[in-house]
């Protein structure tokens, strides 16, 4: 089997998939019929409401789960065989500020499967995590204490470990959550430059911020429906999150306004015609949250 992923050969083919947690399982699924193909230098967008199944489809992709109907397949072979392909920042993903550790050798622990000399590295362990760090505009704290890191700075580091093992795939599961404008900014930017080379999937709650920078949207609460981003509607979302949607006005000079990024992606107080962008919320109620 090819492992090249072409314009006829996605990278990733979900098919038709169902998948439940036990006991229930497809009895009471989190994820139901649900097809997905990613395309080489695809930036997708997964949006939904809490317990929608975002971070479920996430796991997998990776292989960490194994669908109880449909298929999913990494290169045309399973998950599992094809994970040194992907890489992975999870949700909340930290790495204790107090470890004595360096930049640098928590980059380089996303190479210890590809490593020859088990925890130990060799030159192109080495060389590859300060290309990784290059990627990401940090080379130069290669030998700063972790916890000498402000918060951007040490986000950009997660994902250069993700990328040291030079990954076709990227998975970011909620990449700017919980970090400034200024930061955001600056990993937007990143993100549009890294998609240059491979293809990235990002789950985010920020509506607004998925529709204004990246290509497609993936709208996921069970089942899913695949949109272009300039496609996104309140009627949209509205459907998906099964509930009124709450428009917040941000004027010009607002510091929650998405101002655009280096890419030429548009401030999205420019998005709408009515200069709003979007927000949506589930049901507080809902037991499945």
């Amino acid at each position: 089997m090819t492992s090249t992923a072409t314009a006829s050969n996605p990278i990733a083919e979900i098919t038709n998939v169902t998948f439940g947690y036990p006991p229930a399982g497809a009895e009471r699924p989190v994820l139901e019929d649900v097809s997905l193909s990613i395309e080489p230098c695809d930036f997708l967008g997964v949006i939904g409401p809490n317990a929608g199944g975002k971070t479920t489809l996430l796991k997998l992709i990776l292989g960490f789960l194994r669908p109880q109907k449909g298929t999913v397949r990494i290169f045309n072979q399973l998950p599992s065989r094809m994970r040194h392909r992907i890489g992975y920042v999870p949700q909340h993903a930290t790495v204790d500020a107090s470890v004595p550790a360096d930049v640098l050798d928590i980059v380089l622990t996303g190479r210890l499967k590809g490593s020859s000399w088990g925890p130990w590295f060799g030159r192109g362990e080495i060389d590859a995590a300060m290309a990784a760090l290059e990627q990401v505009g940090i080379a130069e704290l290669a030998r700063r204490p972790l916890g000498t890191l402000s918060g951007g700075q040490r986000q950009r580091v997660l994902i250069a470990r993700a990328l040291v093992a030079r990954p076709h795939l990227l998975l970011l599961d909620e990449p700017t959550a919980n970090v400034d404008a200024h930061v955001e900014a600056g990993l937007t930017d990143l993100l549009h430059q890294l998609n240059r080379e491979l293809a990235i999937v990002m789950v985010s709650h920020d509506v607004s911020f998925v529709s204004a920078h990246l290509k497609r949207v993936a709208c996921l609460n069970r089942r899913i429906s695949v949109h272009a981003a300039d496609e996104i509607s309140s009627d949209i979302i509205a459907r998906m999150y099964g509930g009124d949607v709450r428009h917040v006005h941000h004027a010009h000079e607002c510091a929650l306004t998405d101002p655009g990024c280096k890419e030429g992606c548009e401030p999205t107080h420019a998005q709408a015609s009515s200069g709003t962008t979007t927000s949506a919320a589930a049901d507080p109620t809902d037991p499945q949250r």
